[in-house]
């Protein structure tokens, strides 16, 4: 790769997910880490002699901002920390990608989108399961049926994590559902418009919040995507990316969330679907960062697009809460008006409140997408 720029790369958090990016990284002949941050004393040590990398660490992400040379930022800290680690990134100018969610809060996401967007900085979030050969299959294949209407996914897993997520109020809306409504927006290629969501304990759960939930989301164009999840489902449990199933106007396709995915049409008989050899998971975001880097599209997680997905989230919650049909122009306005609250000064007043999401889809039609683009 003589001639290739290569871009150093400041990585932020040194944690088990930290060290996943290192090595996405470290697969890369076009990047290098350039300095490791980790609030907890020797972590990014740590992980830096694990490596034999001879790299600088730091306990601050200011102080390594001013340190070190910085082409981008990597951001897998806890998502409290996600706003005040970008938002000091944006101001340096270095752009980020950021670990899901891209903040916690919607309101902090509209701060931030404003803040990238008045300065020029590219800010996306890694929502690294659109990346898998299996969903860009099944995205085909709906397309290629027509483009489905209906579409559903079921979620049911296992996982005895303790700590913060087992005291969490709404463990599995809150923490994990942003992937599957993040890949809906992906396969439906269309934009929510309202949910109804109903959450609730199973009597065997070992979470304190509800662990369990029944969503149905209109979608643009009247699409309808449902899905249902448990996070405390002993037995017969799917792939981490679910199960789906959608319906078009030409058939129907279905994907078991992992390498099986077949279509039907109304003649025919099932037809497994044969996968690329493309990227998947962190380095197929990692890639799709650097090309938009380097001038190319911009990637599918970029801020304002990745924002309704984080929004579909909120108005999930919001929906359990009150027993009631959410809009998600409702979330957005009750978002906006907070983020303008919390504004520092006129100057990030004024960027709020010019501010409105765009919609940033991968293609105006999914069948044109090469197997790169995908």
């Amino acid at each position: 790769m003589s001639g290739t720029r290569v871009r150093d790369v400041l990585l932020v958090g040194a944690g088990g997910m930290g060290r996943a990016w290192l090595d996405a990284v470290d697969r890369r002949a076009d990047l290098r880490i350039a300095a490791v941050v980790d609030v907890a004393d020797g972590a990014a040590r740590t992980a830096v002699d694990e490596r034999s990398w001879d790299a600088p660490t730091f306990t601050s992400v200011d102080d390594a901002l001013n340190a070190a040379s910085a082409d981008m930022l990597l951001n897998v800290t806890i998502p409290e920390a996600h706003f005040a680690v970008s938002a000091a990134a944006v101001r340096a100018g270095v752009p980020v990608l950021s670990e899901k969610p891209i903040t916690p809060t919607v309101s902090e996401a509209i701060r931030l989108a404003a803040l990238s967007r008045a300065a020029g900085v590219l800010v996306a979030t890694s929502q690294s399961r659109r990346h898998s050969r299996g969903i860009r299959a099944f995205r085909r294949a709906l397309a290629d049926a027509g483009g489905a209407e209906q579409l559903g996914t079921v979620f049911f897993q296992n996982p005895r994590f303790g700590g913060f997520r087992d005291r969490m109020p709404h463990p599995l809306l809150v923490d994990m559902a942003i992937h599957s409504f993040d890949q809906a927006r992906f396969l439906l290629d269309r934009e929510p418009v309202s949910v109804y969501c109903e959450e609730f304990h199973p009597s065997w759960s070992w979470y304190d919040g509800g662990a369990a939930a029944e969503a149905v989301f209109q979608f643009e164009g009247g699409a309808r995507f449902s899905y249902s999840g448990s996070w405390c489902a002993d037995g017969l449990t799917t792939s981490w990316n679910g199960s789906w199933r959608g319906s078009a106007a030409h058939g129907s396709a279905d994907w078991d969330g992992e390498a099986g995915v077949r279509t039907q049409d109304r003649e025919g008989e099932p037809v497994a679907l044969a996968l690329d050899a493309g990227l998947e998971g962190l380095d197929a975001a990692l890639d799709e960062f650097v090309v938009a880097l380097e001038g190319g599209q911009r990637p599918s997680g970029e801020i304002d697009s990745n924002i309704r997905s984080l929004a579909m989230v909120e108005a999930a919650v919001a929906s359990a809460e009150s027993g009631r049909r959410v809009l998600l122009d409702d979330v957005f306005a009750a978002a906006l008006a907070a983020a303008l609250s919390a504004a520092e000064g006129d100057e990030e007043r004024r960027t709020i409140a010019d501010w409105t999401p765009t919609v940033n889809r991968t293609a105006s039609d999914p069948r044109s997408l090469t197997e790169e683009q995908a």
